[in-house]
């Protein structure tokens, strides 16, 4: 009599893609977050990982590096230069430790990194954390459908003007500047240039929620939380034009 009533089940469930060539782990893995609530498909290796993920889009994948016909790295480059997949977090799951494979896959674009053995709720933990962080930085990267782009621009036009005035104090900075595929590159210019994310979207000739999953990468790879700081961040470092 109550059908339409929500209950906790009715909840959408994290779908988490689990890319592994070992049985035991796979079997596992699978049974310990499925037993917490999230939505799991396995895949043997990575190219099984890949035509699984361009399937049914998952929330997150969870990939081992050492896999026979395409390992993790090979996985992960082709999932940030696909226009649906860009924005998917990746956790690699891994026997190697050594802080050069860790830094390898930072640089590489993975979002997290666990070495096997791994004890279960760090794993449950980590994954957790990585999909509320994707869902918060998504939901900023919307909220700017909705915002005065007078306002965006009039920022936009004082950062500029700041960074003019301290010009020679820019040629001093030595951080790491990641690196952008094309696309990423592309809205991060356009947002720059104060751009809504549907007219991101029109003149890209995508959909708004890659967009936001675009610029949700570019939180993610710049370490800034808001609009303004990615545009702060990309003129201080002359990214964009």
């Amino acid at each position: 009599m109550n059908e339409s009533a929500p209950t906790s089940e009715n909840k959408k469930k994290s779908k988490i893609l689990l890319v592994d060539d070992e049985p035991g782990l796979r079997n596992a893995v699978k049974t310990f977050l499925e037993d917490e609530g999230f939505e799991l498909t396995i895949a043997v290796d990575g190219e099984d990982g890949w035509e699984k993920a361009q399937k049914f889009f998952p929330d997150l994948i969870i990939s081992d590096i050492m896999m026979p016909r395409c390992n993790g790295y090979a996985l992960l480059e082709k999932i940030r230069e696909d226009e649906r997949l860009s924005g998917t977090p990746v956790i690699f799951l891994t026997a190697k430790g050594m802080t050069l494979d860790r830094t390898q896959g930072y640089i590489a674009g993975v979002d997290d990194y666990i070495s096997k053995p791994f004890d279960p709720d760090e794993l449950a933990a980590r994954v957790k954390n990585v999909i509320q962080r994707q869902d918060r930085l998504l939901k900023e990267a919307a909220r700017f459908a909705d915002t005065d782009v007078s306002k965006m621009a009039k920022q936009i036009t004082e950062i500029k003007s700041m960074l003019t005035n301290n010009n020679s104090n820019n040629q001093e900075n030595d951080i790491n500047i990641p690196s952008f595929t094309p696309r990423e590159a592309s809205v991060l210019q356009l947002v720059a240039e104060g751009l809504m994310n549907k007219e991101i979207a029109r003149k890209l000739e995508t959909s708004i929620r890659n967009v936001e999953k675009y610029v949700s990468r570019l939180f993610i790879k710049t370490c800034t939380s808001s609009r303004t700081e990615l545009v702060r961040y990309a003129l201080e470092n002359n990214l964009v034009k």
